[in-house]
């Protein structure tokens, strides 16, 4: 059974910390001892979320080669009213919250409606979601927040009863990317087990583009991407008491034409042995070997659409930018 640990800031802001999330660090470091050991290293994404990569991660939305920010917010500052006007009294779940600097387009089409705001973000750093929380609620007088730290599955299994009529869980900045055909599939079965019939989720995607204007999103001029990604490495040193030296590997980020999607990698600039000696693990690296860490898949709408209503997810309205580089589906169960 699922165990919490509740904190109270104020009358209008409760978090609550998935004690699982603890225990999966740890006992499923198998997930880095099996990524670590396959002939093709991997890693997962989710270990780039330290405190110091989800503000690495806010940074990258920033910078100018990085578009996927930058549209979708131009997206949802032209359909936030719609989609508040089409959901009506509605409170918002958002996976994977970050700053919830986008979300703040959402709270002020319903703001500007009259309708109640309740917002319920989720994300693994608690550090970020307590701040981000914090300062929203000084912004929104009217606003409040039931924050959930810990991963989306167990947020998904464990949102509180709604408290307003309906409910629209919200998964944007091309997350979704991240994950392969497999995962999607199971990442879409778990959102519709949260939902109830007639409630709404919202999904931002990545269109597919030129390569030269994906691959130069992935590798910034200033060094940001390369950054978080090596960040991960040190992430691993904290949780499992490793010994990567991040001077010793390098950022390669490259787009895959044949899979639609953009590879990041970190690259073993010699050969060399590092242990994680909280896992018992020790791994060899050649010269050139490299780790891959993220994948971030671009999509097609018509492919997405035909994913998501075999959930039983109708498109109601899919709003996209003047250059189709980005797309926006509000569906509903």
């Amino acid at each position: 059974m699922t165990r919490f640990q509740t904190t109270s800031n104020s009358q209008r802001l409760i978090i609550k910390h998935l004690r699982e999330v603890a225990s999966i660090l740890t006992v499923a470091g198998s997930d880095v001892v099996n990524g670590l050991s396959q002939a093709r290293k991997t890693l997962p994404p989710r270990y780039f979320y330290s405190d110091r990569g989800s503000e690495l991660f806010e940074e990258i939305c920033e910078l100018p080669e990085y578009y996927v920010t930058r549209t979708e917010t131009a997206i949802l500052e032209d359909c936030a009213a719609e989609i508040a006007e089409i959901t009506g009294k509605c409170e918002l779940v958002e996976l994977g919250s970050g700053s919830s600097t986008k979300t703040r387009i959402l709270l002020d089409a319903y703001n500007q409606l009259g309708l109640p705001l309740r917002y319920l973000p989720v994300d693994v750093s608690a550090g970020m979601l307590e701040s981000s929380a914090k300062q929203l609620l000084i912004d929104y007088s009217n606003l409040e927040i039931y924050a959930l730290a810990g991963t989306y599955e167990l947020a998904l299994q464990q949102l509180p009863a709604k408290e307003l009529p309906t409910r629209m869980i919200g998964f944007i900045g091309s997350t979704l990317g991240n994950l392969n055909p497999g995962e999607c599939e199971i990442f879409f079965s778990q959102v519709t087990q949260a939902l109830q019939v007639g409630e709404y989720f919202l999904l931002g995607v990545d269109l597919q583009k030129p390569k030269h204007i994906i691959e130069a999103a992935y590798n910034d001029s200033q060094g940001v991407t390369a950054e978080f990604n090596l960040n991960m490495l040190e992430h691993l040193n904290r949780l499992y008491n490793g010994n990567f030296d991040t001077s010793q590997f390098k950022h390669w980020a490259f787009y895959n034409e044949s899979e639609n999607q953009i590879e990041m990698h970190l690259r073993s600039l010699k050969q060399q042995t590092v242990e994680l000696h909280t896992l018992n693990l020790r791994v060899n690296f050649a010269a050139g070997e490299t780790i891959m860490t993220e994948i971030s898949r671009k999509f097609d709408i018509e492919t997405i659409q035909q994913q998501l209503k075999s959930h039983g997810l109708v498109s109601k309205k899919v709003f996209t930018d003047v250059n189709n580089w980005f797309g926006l589906f509000l569906c509903q169960l």
